[in-house]
Order: structure tokens, then C-alpha cells, then sequence
């Protein structure tokens, strides 16, 4: 599918691309570290929303922008269903792939731009993206992007930090993401 992008947009990508693969071998470390392990929870999560459709055997989930593999692997584990993964970083597939002969998995993997897919309209009957949207240069094409391969009746699960409603947790969780977060992630990836 040809997705025309501005200069910003590629410009944007090109960085975001650059950040990966500079990171790629501390990342699983990092996400795990800062987000206290509660990804690996979260990851769980969209795997049992997903239940129904892993537990066929004839159906095809894509993960999106999979970086290193987690939520895929999580998901191959989760059923029966066939799991491919996507990702614009060479460096963070590599990490996937090791993955796969660790935990005994065989997950396709494929570098490719998530606003970009060279999927055929109609392919999966899930998508998923977690973290990743958020990198993109515009989310809302990327969504339109995952919605042109998902198949009719299709499911998209996005997995994506929020902002907190609930006061008090609100403040936190923003004192968190401003102050304390940032500081740790320089301090360990350089």
C-alpha cells in the first residue's frame, strides 16, 4: 500500500528508527525496569482479550511495530493461531528473532514501516500495536493503516500509555513520566 508522507514524517520516522536501533540491545532492560515488569502484565492482558481468536488455528494476527518480540511471543503462546511481526528496526528484530529459538517459537518476523505494510487489504483477524503507536509520525494514518489489513470483523487491540483520570494517580503518574522516568532512561541507555 503506498501511504505518501511528508518530509516531516519521514524525517520523524528516520530519528525514531535511529533511537531503536541505538537502544535495541538495553530495550527489553529498560521497558521492563521502568515500567516495574508491569508490561509483562499488560502484554498477558491483550493475549486473553484475544483468546478466541489465538485459539484458532486458521486465523492470522499481525503485531505491529514488535520491536524484540514480547508481545508476539506472548501471543504464539496464547493459542494456536498463526503470529507474524513487523517492525521498521532491524536492531530490535534481531533481538526477536534470538527470541524465538530461546523460547521455542518459530514467529515470522519482518522489517516493515507500520504506516507503510505491504500486507493485501483484508489479511489478518488481529492486529496489534503495543507502545508503538506512539512513535508513529501520525497516528492517525497508522491507524488507518492497520484498519486496511485487518479483515472485516477483524479485532485491533492497541496497548499504549495514558494519562490517569483518577486524581492524585493523575499527578503522579505525570511527575513520573516527567521527572523520574526520563532521567533513569538517559542514565541507562546512554
Amino acid at each position: 500500500m503506498s501511504n505518501e508522507r511528508t518530509a516531516a514524517e519521514l524525517k520523524h520516522a528516520r530519528a525514531v528508527r535511529e533511537m531503536f536501533s541505538g537502544i535495541a540491545s538495553k530495550y527489553d532492560f529498560l521497558n521492563h525496569f521502568l515500567s516495574i515488569n508491569i508490561d509483562k502484565r499488560w502484554r498477558r492482558l491483550v493475549s486473553a482479550k484475544l483468546k478466541d481468536v489465538l485459539n484458532d488455528e486458521n486465523t492470522l494476527v499481525l503485531d505491529v511495530a514488535c520491536g524484540t518480540g514480547d508481545l508476539a511471543i506472548e501471543l504464539q503462546k496464547g493459542g494456536k493461531a498463526k503470529v507474524f511481526g513487523t517492525d521498521f528496526c532491524r536492531q530490535m528484530l534481531e533481538i526477536a528473532f534470538d527470541k524465538n529459538d530461546k523460547t521455542g517459537v518459530a514467529i515470522p518476523y519482518t522489517e516493515a514501516d507500520g504506516m507503510n505494510l505491504s500486507f493485501a487489504a483484508n489479511s489478518f483477524d488481529a492486529v496489534t500495536i503495543a507502545f508503538g503507536l506512539r512513535n508513529f509520525s501520525n497516528w492517525q494514518s497508522g491507524l488507518i493503516e492497520l484498519h486496511r489489513i485487518l479483515k472485516p470483523q477483524g479485532k485491533l487491540v492497541v496497548l499504549e500509555f495514558s494519562t490517569p483520570v483518577l486524581p492524585g494517580f493523575r499527578e503522579l503518574f505525570q511527575f513520573y513520566f516527567s521527572n523520574i522516568l526520563p532521567r533513569i532512561g538517559g542514565a541507562v541507555s546512554g
